[in-house]
């Protein structure tokens, strides 16, 4: 089933030429079926590369997904243009009365940055505060659980003393958990980020399920009991390339940075990367959009369950 997408998105011919089911609203309005709303919440600086990683994700579902994009305030970016962040994206004044399906809050280059001297760290905690009443289960990735962890669980934020950049081997922990239904014993996923997320912290101090986690990495996937709340430590959602874009406009900046662990064949940054997290990375959103979000949200979002507030 097709991923619901304004028109003139420009994911709509990305994603087509990529031989994936991408429906126009147009078409979309003529259709019996009610699609899930999710709103995705982009936080990253390249907005429109972000878009079509999320998307592409979402779409391998056979539920009709209508995509809503968010910008935190309607401050300039200088990697998006200000006619696309006009066109396709909404204020949460615009939308903060109305009920969704689902969240997904992106992450953002915010790893050494305190949180209260995050510019729109109000924004943020309004955001998390109203999806709790708004929105039936709302997915948080890379910097957006660490944020997510601190509005909700009070947790400080924790942070490595070096980046970790690369692609590493995780394990699944539960073989009946729904959303990892389907995961290999073993997966790969990337990660490119200052953050720490020790397994031990969540264990103790919140009452969240660790899914899957790495050695190396840590906690990679957790969620609540009741599924409205899931946390994603890594980027499933890249491309095969964008780990090594990081990679050179690092040492562009001469910021001299370590090559990404398990990335280039044969630790060479010459050769091309070969992406291990796919297959995973679709697995993934779709087992949320059935199991967390199509299974348990109401069909009148008017009306949101009340098991659910």
């Amino acid at each position: 089933m097709p991923i619901r997408v304004p028109d003139e998105l420009p994911a709509v011919n990305i994603l087509r030429n990529e031989n994936i089911f991408v429906m126009t609203s147009t078409r979309a309005s003529i259709q019996n079926i009610r699609p899930l709303k999710v709103l995705l919440l982009n936080l990253m600086p390249k907005k429109i590369e972000a878009e079509n990683q999320f998307i592409r994700l979402l779409s391998n579902s056979p539920l009709q997904v209508d995509i809503q994009l968010l910008r935190i305030d309607s401050r300039q970016c200088k990697n998006t243009p200000v006619e696309h962040l006009d066109t396709f994206y909404c204020d949460f004044d615009s939308i903060k009365d109305q009920n969704f399906d689902g969240l997904i809050v992106t992450g953002a280059p915010l790893g050494l940055v305190e949180f209260e001297d995050v510019t729109y760290w109000d924004e943020i905690e309004k955001i998390v505060t109203w999806a709790k009443s708004h929105v039936t289960s709302t997915l948080f990735v890379c910097w957006a659980v660490q944020a997510a962890l601190n509005i909700l669980y009070r947790l400080p934020k924790y942070t490595r003393t070096t980046k970790l950049s690369g692609v590493y081997s995780h394990s699944t922990l539960d073989p009946l958990a729904l959303l990892t239904r389907g995961f290999d014993e073993t997966f790969f996923a990337p990660h490119s980020r200052f953050a720490d997320f020790p397994e031990s912290v969540i264990r103790e101090h919140t009452d969240l399920d660790i899914l899957a986690s790495s050695e190396e990495a840590g906690a990679y996937l957790f969620s609540s009991k009741d599924r409205r709340l899931v946390f994603v430590t890594g980027h499933p959602e890249y491309d095969v390339g964008t780990l090594a874009a990081e990679y050179w406009r690092d040492r562009a900046a001469d910021l001299n940075p370590a090559l990404p662990i398990n990335y280039f064949p044969n630790d060479d940054p010459e050769n091309s990367p070969i992406a291990a997290w796919r297959s995973h990375g679709h697995l993934l959103f779709s087992n949320w959009l059935n199991y967390y979000v199509y299974q348990i949200t109401p069909y009148d979002l008017t009306f949101m369950n009340p098991s659910l507030d």
